[in-house]
């Protein structure tokens, strides 16, 4: 009998509803225009201001995480970013090499200054990239997001786990600030980049940044003697000497560029180190001029 009880239930109240003539005190008789709209559905879009245990370039939903900035994470996302216009209407997701990523990365460029106080090429950081994953990009998902990270050093790009916010971190006085080095050679190429105290012996010093403008990676690659140069200004505006003939016989530059894939995607900032071949520093050379860099 209980397994009928339901149906017997529903018989009953069908029977009323056809009995029925007049609505109920307090409806309407329109059973169709009471139910609230759906919402249209929303691509996922993640978080900003919001730091991350790992590093990704493709975010998904599925596996979004994020971790409060007190506690150990690998990037902290600063901004997230709307492709508009025609890099909004392609079908794919952009590439490295497209216009729709060096404008993004552009837009992330200028929020990290805005966020550390600075120019993170200047010190231990690195700013990546992150889209949306081909299934959402198909499905309307059309935001990018600009990751920061600290990493280890010049020579080890990876990101290491570190606390606190980025947010500020380039004003006044930062351990984060590339400064002197002590280069250590194998034969007559360079190993890795030593970072030691300017008080300390050493034979280089970052001097600054200088952005390359319209040139491919593989044209860039082959214009050392271009960016030497590039980098032997900044040289000489740094220490406070002429740049002529005699600044070869002060210092050599010594320069590193983005990766390839930072190059594609945009960035063009090329960092300029001096380097001391024939004599060891004792102190830095910010405004030494021609008696504290000599031509020798």
């Amino acid at each position: 009998m209980r397994r009928w009880f339901p149906a017997l239930v529903l018989a009953g109240v069908t029977t009323m509803l056809l009995a029925g003539c007049a609505p109920a005190r307090g409806a309407d008789g329109d059973l169709t225009d009471d139910w609230p709209a759906l919402r249209v559905p929303k691509p996922f879009t993640p978080a900003t201001d919001t730091c991350l245990p790992r590093i990704a370039t493709v975010v998904q939903a599925s596996t979004y995480e994020t971790v409060d900035c007190a506690r150990n994470h690998l990037a902290e996302t600063i901004h997230v970013g709307t492709f508009v216009g025609p890099d909004a209407l392609t079908e794919a997701r952009p590439e490295p090499g497209s216009s729709a990523l060096r404008t993004a990365r552009a837009e992330c460029d200028q929020r990290a200054r805005q966020v550390l106080g600075g120019d993170w090429h200047t010190a231990r950081l690195a700013l990546s990239l992150a889209l949306p994953s081909a299934p959402a990009w198909a499905g309307g998902a059309r935001w990018f997001r600009c990751d920061l990270s600290e990493t280890g050093s010049i020579d080890n790009t990876r990101p290491v786990n570190r606390t606190g916010s980025l947010r500020g971190a380039l004003i006044g006085d930062t351990p984060l600030t590339h400064r002197c080095f002590d280069p250590k050679l194998i034969g007559d190429n360079l190993n890795y980049m030593a970072p030691v105290l300017c008080t300390e012996p050493h034979r280089a010093e970052f001097v600054g940044v200088y952005e390359e403008q319209d040139m491919s990676w593989a044209e860039f690659t082959k214009s050392a003697e271009r960016a030497h140069k590039r980098c032997m200004a900044l040289i000489a505006e740094y220490a406070a000497v002429p740049n002529n003939s005699d600044l070869p016989y002060r210092a050599g530059s010594i320069y590193y560029p983005p990766s390839q894939r930072e190059w594609e995607e945009g960035d063009r900032g090329v960092r300029c180190f001096l380097w001391s071949d024939d004599r060891k520093l004792t102190r830095s050379m910010r405004g030494a001029g021609p008696e504290g860099l000599p031509a020798i």
